[in-house]
């Protein structure tokens, strides 16, 4: 049964390694092929070994032996003079091994040439994925997790790839030998291949938990790149709430399990080579003893056997090592090639329509909205109009689904009902890129990336020039803190903006969206969490930029929407009001009442 169950494991690892191949069929037949004949060239230089020792303990007559194979190669060289068979079947030998090493360092360079293509191939592939799959799905799964697939994952795969590559070359390597060993005495390899089955068995009962443990090894790094990840993102809130000790246990703790996993991996993997070369030389010595106990004469025949069974020991040792070494490597694979399947996710598909200016508005007709099959609707039968050119707010308590609502017109996820139309287009058949470009996003949670002031507003449109950034800079009232930077504009920001304040940050990001030039601009509470100071520099900034624009803004601080052409009022998923400020204060309802309520709570 377990035989049964690796050998399962192992073909379900090459079917899923396959599809990583298809860019590179042609290099696997050429890395075995070359493999072979470096087999099969060591091999013929080691049964040349036969005439040649019994050029030494036979006189120049022929004598018979009991293997055909070996009279044959005594003919070739039977017309020779002793020295000169002697010279020529040395000459014979070093031209093998040349040949045979020429053939390996080939084959050793291809396959490096090709494992690293692929490695690339697998990571590029993942960040791919990253980039195209529904941002849903990102946000349903563990940061760390996909994090360990794309740094980890895909050089295990790689490795396991290697493994396999490996094992097929070890396999036609020993299956040279066998028909060697064959062709000296059948049966003397028959004795002994059942031996070496009975040893091979009893090593895969040692090493019959190495998948299991492969399977646990994931799962631990897993865990240890969360625990680094969000130690590192969540540093503030760890030391402001004093969690230092609690951190480190839980990081200790996943870092030991890291330990354990793989020393029992590694105990189990290591266990195969001394098993494997004790057990090899009990059987070497045993035949060498009675063979030569029934016939003295055999000596250069048996020598050149055992050399060749000496030889044939290491490939079987790594035929059984690199076999458990490829069940470890399943869960990796897996885990791997599951992420890079598409079938089983989300993604946000582009559109065929061009669009390069917005005509008329943005239309929601009847939209329904769920993250999951499961949840609950987080927009409800939502029918509401972004004019052109004008400022419309978005308000609402916490979860009313006001930042939903953004992610919609973005397309970082696709409506469950309805339908979105941008000027007379439904919005799933734009062209996605034509569309966000069309698009800038100030948000509240500002990402910095961690380069150069100059390089983050850039990110808002690559070609933009120095003159056009520090213009940018400058209506983002940001160029004057830059200047004070050590560095200026070729100042590093750090990590997600780490050097700079809150504020600072804020104004970098609203450079950005100036140097985009968009025509709609989407203010996510950009303010919200800015003091007073900052709130006014970035307002009048925000004033300037919003000018001839579609302006959709969502806002706590109800202060910074009361020049909005319309007001949209949302709660639980659902528009409730709508209007401009005075009509929805003459409505007296939430609005009024959460308008109310926050001047009230200022004045106090």
């Amino acid at each position: 049964m377990p035989e049964k169950g690796n050998n399962m494991q192992e073909a379900k690892v090459v079917k899923t390694l396959l599809p990583v191949l298809k860019f590179y069929r042609w290099a696997i037949p050429v890395i075995i092929l070359l493999g072979v004949l470096s087999s099969f060239f060591e091999g013929f230089g080691i049964i040349l070994f036969i005439p040649l020792l019994q050029s030494f303990v036979q006189n120049n007559s022929q004598t018979t032996s009991n293997s055909a194979f070996v009279d044959v190669l005594n003919k070739i060289f039977v017309n020779f003079s002793t020295n000169d068979r002697l010279a020529i079947i040395a000459l014979c030998i070093l031209g093998s091994i040349v040949l045979k090493n020429c053939l390996f360092y080939s084959n050793t360079v291809l396959f490096a040439w090709l494992n690293s293509r692929i490695g690339h191939r697998l990571r590029s592939g993942i960040f791919n994925q990253l980039l195209s799959v529904s941002y849903s799905f990102l946000e349903g799964n563990d940061s760390g997790k996909l994090i360990n697939t794309l740094s980890r994952e895909t050089w295990q795969t790689s490795i396991a790839l290697s493994t396999l590559v490996t094992l097929t070359i070890t396999i036609c390597t020993v299956s040279v030998y066998v028909i060697l060993l064959l062709l000296i005495s059948w049966q003397l390899t028959l004795i002994v291949s059942v031996l070496m089955v009975l040893i091979s068995l009893f090593i895969q009962f040692v090493t019959r938990q190495v998948k299991i443990l492969g399977e646990q090894a994931v799962k631990a790094n897993s865990d240890l790149a969360t625990r680094m990840w969000e130690g590192l993102a969540g540093m503030k809130v760890i030391r402001a709430f004093g969690r230092e000790s609690y951190e480190q246990q839980r990081f200790d703790l996943a870092s030991k399990k890291v330990v354990n996993t793989f020393l029992k991996l590694d105990i189990f993997s290591g266990s195969v080579q001394p098993i494997s070369e004790v057990l090899s030389s009990i059987l070497l010595l045993c035949i060498l003893v009675l063979a030569l106990l029934q016939d003295p004469s055999s000596l250069p025949t048996l020598l050149t056997f055992i050399f060749l069974l000496y030889r044939l020991q290491p490939q079987v040792k790594q035929l059984e090592s690199t076999r458990v070494g490829l069940i470890g490597l399943t869960s990796s694979v897996q885990d791997v090639m599951h992420f890079l399947d598409r079938s089983d996710k989300p993604y946000i598909h582009s559109g065929h329509i061009p669009l390069k200016n917005l005509e008329q508005g943005i239309y929601f007709e009847s939209v329904n909205f769920r993250y999951n099959p499961q949840e609950e609707l987080a927009l409800q039968d939502v029918s509401i109009c972004f004019p052109k050119g004008k400022t419309t707010a978005i308000v609402g308590p916490s979860g009313a689904g006001k930042s939903t609502l953004i992610s919609l017109i973005c397309r970082f996820s696709d409506i469950t009902s309805g339908e979105i139309y941008v000027d007379k287009y439904p919005l799933r058949e734009l062209n996605i890129t034509d569309w966000r470009h069309q698009i800038a996003i100030v948000s509240q949670d500002v990402y910095m990336f961690s380069t150069s002031v100059m390089e983050n507003i850039a990110y808002g449109r690559l070609d933009a020039t120095e003159k056009e950034i520090i213009e940018a800079a400058t209506l983002a009232n940001a160029h004057e803190f830059i200047m004070q930077l050590p560095e200026g504009y070729s100042t590093k920001v750090g990590d997600r903006g780490v050097r700079l304040s809150g504020g600072q940050r804020q104004r970098i990001a609203l450079a950005r969206a100036i140097v985009r030039n968009p025509q709609i601009l989407i203010l996510d509470e950009a303010t919200n969490a800015l003091d007073t100071i900052s709130e006014h520099l970035i307002q009048e900034a925000l004033n300037t930029l919003s000018q001839s624009r579609t302006v959709i803004v969502i806002a706590h601080r109800l202060s910074t929407i009361e020049q909005a052409d319309q007001i949209i009022v949302l709660d639980k998923g659902r528009v409730i009001e709508q209007g401009n400020l005075q009509q929805l204060l003459e409505q007296d309802g939430l609005f009024a009442q959460l308008y109310h309520l926050q001047y009230r709570n200022a004045s106090i």
